[in-house]
């Protein structure tokens, strides 16, 4: 069963070709990369460290999810938990390592600090502020249909599930198990749903808001995340929700990401960054929608001298698949109990 929708949750950053970068201390990515070589099989030793005469000790590299994953499962259930006990920041930030396995080593890393008492299951967790959390509802393992929900602008750790303000309904972890359980009453037991918030976002009204730069950052982020939720949910389509700002992440990460995205759905979105669906470059279907008291839908839709998002995706000449908001009112209720867009967007999860 998913963790409470009261009990906060965190984050899963790392996902696609890097062992330990984004943020893990240094001296922790190097050690991660040494106990994973004494701990099994060593990594591949370069015939130069032999000639001279240094022992091995790999420095930090780069490796794709799916390497990482290959590696870590091929390790015993012991030295995978000695791994995640040990480096708790470097394996929680470890695209492709087991799920399990980054749970184990973020609730290590979760313990001490003031969110100890969060329940759930964390594909990532990074207090350093303003703090990086991913949270998984479903079992990958299992999971044919997976959604990956992006907040927007003032998200932070802190609000991660008390929401913005202390309203609820503004919380990604709150949002993220109202749709878990549209979506599992419609197919039981296989679909997942990652509220993941693994990125810098801006704060509003700051100019920061429509501008790119914090979005692209986020889209590199979210493009690793993505491959390697690709490597240990294999079975899985893959859905990308992106809300308001988090829409913006996803339209600049949409050409990178890997062939199990299926959808894209953005809501309050200001825009993708282009001007049409299809210079988005991704096969992936595109849904948009904006409730008619959302104040986005005043946003304008140009994009000049670095500002603006571009045209509104919900503007019929972008092209993108509209759905229901029926039952919304502004700009943050879209996965709100009840309304026409939760279900339209648990709709097209498990469709």
């Amino acid at each position: 069963m998913p963790p409470r929708p009261d009990a906060p949750h965190t984050r899963s950053v790392s996902t696609s070709t890097v062992v330990a970068r984004q943020r893990t201390p240094p001296r922790a990515r190097t050690s991660l990369v040494r106990a994973i070589a004494a701990a099994g099989r060593p990594w591949p030793r370069p015939a130069a460290a032999g000639r001279l005469g240094r022992p091995y000790c790999p420095e930090p590299v780069e490796v794709t999810p799916t390497a990482v994953h290959e590696y870590l499962t091929a390790l015993t259930e012991p030295a995978r938990r000695r791994l995640a006990a040990r480096f708790p920041a470097a394996v929680g930030t470890l695209d492709g390592a087991p799920p399990a396995m980054r749970y184990a080593a973020n609730r290590h890393r979760m313990r001490p600090t003031r969110f100890g008492t969060w329940t759930g299951q964390y594909l990532l967790f990074d207090p350093s502020p303003p703090g990086r959390v991913a949270l998984v509802y479903g079992d990958l393992s299992t999971a044919d249909r997976l959604a990956v929900l992006v907040p927007g602008a003032d998200s932070r750790l802190a609000d991660f599930a008390r929401g913005l303000g202390g309203q609820r309904h503004r919380a990604p972890a709150v949002q993220a198990v109202n749709l878990y359980r549209v979506a599992d009453a419609r197919r039981p037991r296989r679909v997942a749903v990652v509220a993941w918030l693994g990125y810098r976002a801006p704060r509003g009204p700051h100019p920061e808001v429509a501008r790119e730069k914090l979005a692209a950052a986020g889209a590199a982020e979210l493009v690793r995340f993505v491959r390697g939720l690709a490597v240990v949910a294999p079975r899985a389509a893959i859905t990308l929700l992106g809300h308001s700002y988090g829409s913006v992440v996803v339209g600049l990460a949409a050409a990178a990401l890997p062939p199990p995205v299926r959808d894209i759905a953005v809501f309050g979105s200001p825009g993708l960054g282009v001007a049409t669906a299809a210079e988005l470059g991704t096969t992936a279907r595109i849904w948009a929608a904006c409730a008619p008291g959302d104040w986005t839908r005043f946003v304008p839709g140009v994009r000049r001298g670095g500002f603006g998002h571009g045209r509104r995706p919900t503007d019929p000449a972008f092209g993108a698949r509209p759905f229901c908001t029926a039952g919304v009112a502004d700009h943050d209720h879209y996965l709100a109990p009840g309304t026409g867009s939760l279900a339209a967007l648990a709709a097209i999860l498990t469709g």
